[in-house]
């Protein structure tokens, strides 16, 4: 395809209008010579005189006149184009769908709130909470999600994150486990039951065997499962022990306690490192405003919820 310089259209445009590359010149800041050199560069590319000598003046080609009736309205666009968005939203007339990856615990714990205040302002926003089975940054990059929440596991270099909370690892276990008869929960004690282990890259260690190893200790973790939700399920009705994220500031709580219906937490016994959940997105969303509210009521509403949440953890 023939490069074209998209100024020219510009310079075209003021000459048409005032029919004198004097004037034009002075118009668009140019010299009287640089103006006349963008005219040959005009005449060059289109094929046609485009102004001629008519008397003083300069008068336009039939070919010329033709373009007259489209240029003007070509440049402005294009200027209008290429400049910041200076439109105000209005939240409340906003119609769009937003794609969001992110985990089930992430929709159990701040779904409900999120809708409720997304509904508010925006009642024609529609969310589409969609599933994450891995951390590829392609869908970001192709546009077929809008937003990303977890823990940042891509090397993709371009994308852009704002954190929404901390967390750490829990320990949970079914009420009346052999484990909470005799206080305190000690690094050997824990480390000497089994375990069940979350993992969508279907590991059977993560940070709470490096701790355990630094003491010369080993856990048994006889099996992975893919989330949060089976584990809790399978820890409820068996002896085995098992991990969730926790966000702050309960987390830093040593007592034991009930956490759903048959399942009690407990803090580990060995320190992990914490988590940081963040919002991620692709730069071409950035200055988007609509996006820019939507990672902003995201934040507001993390911060306001509860401290108990199941985060993008996974390994």
């Amino acid at each position: 395809m023939k490069q074209v310089d998209l100024n020219l259209l510009t310079a075209l445009d003021v000459l048409l209008s005032e029919r004198s590359v004097t004037r034009a010149a002075r118009v668009l800041g140019l010299s009287p010579s640089a103006m006349s050199r963008t005219l040959s560069r005009l005449r060059e590319a289109t094929g046609d005189h485009l102004l001629v000598q008519a008397g003083r003046t300069l008068v336009p080609t039939p070919y010329a006149e033709r373009l007259a009736e489209n240029v003007h309205e070509l440049a402005r666009n294009a200027r209008a184009m290429l400049q910041p968005d200076s439109s105000t939203l209005d939240i409340a007339k906003l119609d769009r769908t937003f794609s969001i990856r992110t985990n089930d615990g992430f929709v159990d714990q701040f779904g409900a709130a999120l809708i409720a205040a997304i509904s508010q302002a925006a009642p024609n926003v529609r969310i589409r909470f969609m599933s994450k089975p891995d951390k590829d940054a392609h869908p970001l990059r192709e546009g077929t999600i809008d937003l990303e929440i977890g823990v940042l596991g891509t090397a993709a270099p371009e994308l852009k994150t704002r954190l929404l909370f901390h967390a750490r690892f829990v320990g949970i276990c079914r009420t009346g486990h052999p484990l909470l008869e005799k206080p305190p929960i000690t690094a050997e004690r824990y480390a000497s039951y089994q375990h069940i282990a979350v993992s969508r890259k279907h590991q059977f260690s993560g940070p709470v065997d490096d701790a355990l190893a630094q003491l010369g200790l080993r856990r048994t973790t006889v099996v992975v499962v893919p989330t949060y939700a089976n584990a809790a399920q399978i820890v409820r009705n068996s002896d085995l022990l098992g991990l969730v994220p926790q966000s702050h500031p309960d987390s830093a709580s040593t007592e034991c306690h009930a956490i759903d219906t048959g399942l009690q937490q407990f803090a580990l016994p060995v320190p992990t490192p914490d988590i940081k959940v963040s919002a991620i997105w692709h730069p071409r969303q950035h200055a988007d405003p609509a996006h820019r509210w939507l990672r902003d009521t995201i934040l507001a509403v993390c911060k306001r919820t509860g401290s108990q949440v199941l985060a993008d953890t996974a390994r």
